[in-house]
């Protein structure tokens, strides 16, 4: 005997490629708009790009040398303490655009002082001119 050949077809998979694409694309959306602003009192260093991104595990630093973890003073020892273990010391540093070099290099030895392994700065992204 012989088969006959099935009359249905295949599913496209291209349509499950957008269904995907889709999800991804709602999820970094809203993922996005979540992001905490920056404290106001910090003005950050500008770098060229678009919008600022502001992680929200950061450790931001005002001109003054104030340190403000999720806007409150917190103590760069404490901060790092206080890191969750998925973080592996990893410590991201908000400074504004006024703060002297002498100060940021000051507290990026407290926090290695304490514990962080690596410190990484964030800026702001402006407008290009």
């Amino acid at each position: 005997m012989r088969r006959v050949p099935s009359l249905r077809s295949k599913p496209d998979p291209t349509i499950t490629l957008i269904n995907v694409v889709f999800l991804m694309l709602t999820f970094f959306l809203v993922a996005g708009t979540m992001a905490p602003s920056p404290p106001s009192d910090v003005r950050l260093v500008s770098l060229d790009g678009a919008d600022p991104v502001v992680p929200p595990d950061v450790l931001a630093v005002t001109a003054d040398g104030r340190t403000l973890g999720q806007g409150r003073a917190v103590d760069p020892a404490a901060y790092v303490s206080a890191l969750p273990p998925e973080a592996a010391g990893i410590v991201r540093l908000m400074p504004d655009r006024d703060l002297p070099a002498r100060d940021l290099i000051r507290i990026a030895r407290e926090l290695q002082a304490a514990g962080a392994v690596e410190v990484r700065l964030t800026g702001e992204r402006g407008q290009a001119q």
